[in-house]
């Protein structure tokens, strides 16, 4: 629930900073995570700890989404002690054996008010329409309303979707292919694979059927951040994104859907800055391997190309160091995702 001791803050701010912080595994020792050998020591808590609190004190979000959440309590104290008054939990993490805890949730954490918290919930209306019986996210998002300064009360989405990781462990039932071969592996990888991909795609059009319906209900603007796990250009998470409405001319759709949309807040960020050659950092490393997993998306009201906005970004800053120029006496228990922050500028 949303923290209510509410101090005072100075309205007159100019810049309002919003940040997706993937904290990996953030559990507090003793207890251990997804298996009974995982549990930080004392010293690599402590280090995990300052390293935390050095990100927020160095780049200073008004707004932080949290994903990877198994110890809230100690994520308050810890973001109270750093200047955030406000925050909120809507889950709370599986727990087995009385000490092996699965199921991370996700977290909102705030310099500004939180004036309502709720889980979002699946439509399961919609969900029937996709073939689809009481469907639940692997993760409940959050919606935060978050009174900001200049642009009033926001709703602030956080999510973390479906993995990649294959959809199920076990192997294929001889029914299929047969077991403990090699097609069985190849044939179960791919339908593994698949069937994540699928989830990951429902959850994300779910959601934002959700986030839509709040936004007609409600008329308030509307920030979506979390850990995406895939490619936001991918099949499953297109649509988050998308602004075409087959049958609707373009001159409808500009003057219609925009008041829908979401906006990626790096596209917003080149095109402002006129730097649409500037690569945009990764988030997450796999080997040799980049991808941007972690997204910040704005509507309108962010849209510096919308001449109703009220904010534009003007800056977008991935903290990465932690992963292409560690120490692991600093680094060593910091997260392996990278942090993207996004400057929101008052418009003149």
């Amino acid at each position: 629930m949303p923290n209510n001791n509410q101090p005072s803050y100075e309205v007159p701010v100019s810049t309002v900073k919003i940040a997706s912080f993937n904290l990996l595994n953030y559990l507090e020792p003793p207890m251990a995570y997804y298996d009974f050998q995982n549990i930080y020591t004392t010293e690599q808590w402590h280090k995990k700890q300052a390293w935390i609190t050095r990100f927020v004190t160095k780049n200073q979000p008004d707004i932080i989404g949290f994903q990877e959440v198994f110890s809230s309590d100690s994520l308050q104290a810890l973001l109270k002690n750093a200047g955030y008054p406000y925050y909120a939990v809507v889950d709370t993490p599986t727990v087995i054996d009385d000490f092996i805890y699965r199921s991370p949730v996700v977290a909102i954490a705030s310099k500004y008010p939180i004036v309502d918290i709720a889980p979002v919930v699946a439509d399961q209306r919609a969900a029937a329409l996709l073939g689809l019986t009481d469907f639940n996210f692997s993760r409940q998002p959050l919606r935060a309303t978050i009174d900001i300064p200049h642009i009033g009360l926001t709703d602030c989405y956080v999510t973390h979707f479906k993995s990649k990781r294959s959809l199920f462990d076990d192997p294929l039932p001889d029914t299929i292919v047969p077991t403990d071969t090699a097609l069985s592996r190849f044939v179960g990888q791919r339908l593994g694979s698949w069937g994540s991909a699928m989830l990951r795609g429902t959850e994300a059009n779910l959601l934002l059927l959700a986030i839509l319906k709040q936004r007609e209900a409600s008329t308030r603007p509307m920030l979506l951040m979390g850990d995406f796990n895939d490619e936001l250009s991918s099949s499953c998470l297109e649509q988050l994104i998308a602004g075409n409405v087959f049958g609707m001319s373009d001159s409808d759709i500009e003057r219609l859907i925009g008041y829908y949309r979401l906006y990626d807040s790096w596209n917003l960020f080149i095109h402002n800055t006129e730097q649409p050659d500037l690569p945009r950092p990764p988030t997450h490393y796999f080997g040799a391997k980049t991808s941007v997993l972690d997204y910040i998306l704005l509507s309108q009201e962010f849209n510096a190309q919308y001449l109703g906005s009220l904010f534009e970004v003007s800056d977008y800053h991935t903290e990465n160091k932690h992963l292409i120029n560690s120490s692991f006496d600093e680094d060593g228990y910091s997260t392996d995702h990278s942090i993207p922050c996004v400057t929101l500028s008052l418009r003149s």
